[in-house]
């Protein structure tokens, strides 16, 4: 006789963690179902953990962050290895599975490992190890997140032409890079691997990299990336990938480094090579194997499934959250998604206006980068009247403690009631210093609130009292 569940999860990352955990918390029977070997999705074991974990080893293992407040040629260690790296980033993986095993335990939630199939409305088949087994439950969450896409005309393999999941098994700090796509992921791994001393090239078919981004702050950024070394190839498609002999180097003379490289024709004509290449464009879902067809569950080209504002898809007793539904397809929001889905599943719909499209975005290249409602560009295309109030890092004194003189800070604010409309930081703790701003458009706020209340000093959240004096002085022509 197959065990029966109230709520049945499949996948841990972010958004499956949260909502078994909201379901076993409402005192319901909770079961999670996990098919790799480890829980926590791509956040934990090749996303988000891993790639910020990378970030912080190489920017303190490098001493990059102080460099402007202890002289250029700062080192925190001279030569930082692939095993320094791999070091520092399992101690943060290893604790995040205990962590998250031991809030299941805690909570009673049932993890069951192996490969999930629905065979019928309510009627689940685990491939596990020991064989299938059969689980039925009266309600799903799908929160089986995505994968790199990995297009069938670009040879892989794991040496040298990687997507993000492969990148973070080097075997060797490369010399040379070429990252291809200038999103989160491929802007994120160019600036660290940047920050290393490797010499990367960064090709993206659009004229500015992180394209949602407001165009200031995009400038800024890539400002920066070239002042790392970074070369941008924009407006530019790759026509072909291939591995290639490298006893000469383009311009036939005998070459030095490696036998074998990476060489990525663009389209205008221009030849690049380097010892490994980054494809980071695009990501593509895993629904193709849940036997939805089953349940009568269709979904998109790229595997993403469609859900209403509960996160309940055509068929109304099976929710999805997290990666696998789309945009925003971020780990915070995949949270909080996998609670809404579940509190709705169980009968419990909150009173409490959440604001659904109220989420900051982070960006942990070097340096961060946050943003949280509109850019300017929207603005304009939306005929709102607004100013920009700024304040530069160099006139903070705890930027200056902490090494960041470049960092910046600007506030959008409606011209005739003052509103806060958009908050866009780029610099030192830009992830974390959001959130003040946040707090204050969620509860409607106005900019006054920032010259009308006291700041701790010195801290970086005395940037929001400058920009929004600045901005003031500007709609008041002093």
């Amino acid at each position: 006789m197959s065990k029966h569940y109230d709520v049945l999860v499949i996948g841990t990352g972010p958004a499956g963690q949260k909502g078994a955990i909201q379901a076993a918390k409402l005192g319901r029977k909770v079961g999670i179902i996990e098919k790799s070997p480890v829980v926590g999705g791509v956040q934990v074991n090749t996303g988000t953990i891993p790639s910020k974990a990378l970030r912080e080893a190489v920017v303190t293992l490098t001493g990059a962050d102080k460099r402007n407040l202890l002289g250029a040629s700062y080192r925190a260690k001279k030569d930082v290895t692939i095993a320094d790296l791999a070091s520092f980033s399992q101690q943060i993986i290893r604790h995040e599975w205990e962590l998250i095993g031991s809030q299941f335990e805690r909570n009673h939630v049932e993890l069951i490992w192996g490969h999930a199939r629905f065979v019928g409305p309510n009627e689940i088949e685990v491939l596990t190890k020991d064989g299938p087994e059969r689980v039925t439950a009266d309600s799903f969450l799908v929160a089986v997140g995505t994968r790199p896409a990995r297009p069938d005309h670009i040879p892989f393999n794991p040496h040298n032409i990687l997507t993000s999941d492969e990148l973070l098994h080097l075997d060797r700090i490369p010399r040379t890079m070429i990252v291809v796509g200038g999103g989160v992921i491929g802007s994120e791994y160019a600036c660290i691997m940047a920050t290393l001393g490797v010499r990367v090239t960064l090709v993206e078919g659009r004229h500015q990299v992180l394209g949602f981004l407001d165009q200031e702050i995009a400038g800024t950024f890539q400002y920066f990336m070239r002042q790392k070394g970074i070369t941008l190839r924009l407006g530019e498609k790759v026509e072909s990938i291939a591995e290639i002999d490298a006893e000469t180097d383009i311009s036939g003379r005998p070459n030095s480094g490696p036998a074998k490289l990476v060489q990525a024709q663009l389209e205008s004509g221009k030849t690049l090579r380097a010892e490994v290449l980054l494809y980071a464009v695009g990501r593509q879902g895993v629904c193709g194997e849940l036997g939805l067809d089953k349940v009568g569950i269709e979904f998109d080209d790229r595997e993403r499934l469609h859900v209403n504002e509960h996160y309940q898809t055509n068929v109304p007793h099976v929710y999805a959250a997290g990666d696998v539904i789309g945009f925003p397809a971020l780990a915070s929001t995949s949270m909080e998604q996998g609670r809404r889905a579940v509190c709705h599943a169980c009968g419990v719909c909150d009173t409490r206006d959440y604001n659904t499209k109220l989420f900051p975005f982070g960006i942990y290249a070097v340096p961060e980068i946050s943003m949280l409602g509109k850019t300017e560009e929207q603005l304009t295309d939306e005929g709102i009247p607004y100013e920009a109030g700024i304040a530069h890092y160099r006139e903070i004194a705890r930027a200056k403690l902490l090494g960041d003189e470049l960092g910046m800070m600007k506030l959008l604010i409606h011209q005739e009631t003052h509103e806060l409309l958009g908050i866009h930081i780029i610099g030192a703790e830009a992830t974390e210093l959001i959130h003040v701003g946040q707090a204050v458009m969620a509860l409607g706020g106005k900019v006054e609130f920032f010259i009308d209340n006291v700041f701790n000093f010195p801290t970086l959240a005395e940037c929001y009292k400058v920009a929004a004096y600045n901005g003031l002085n500007k709609l008041n022509h002093v």
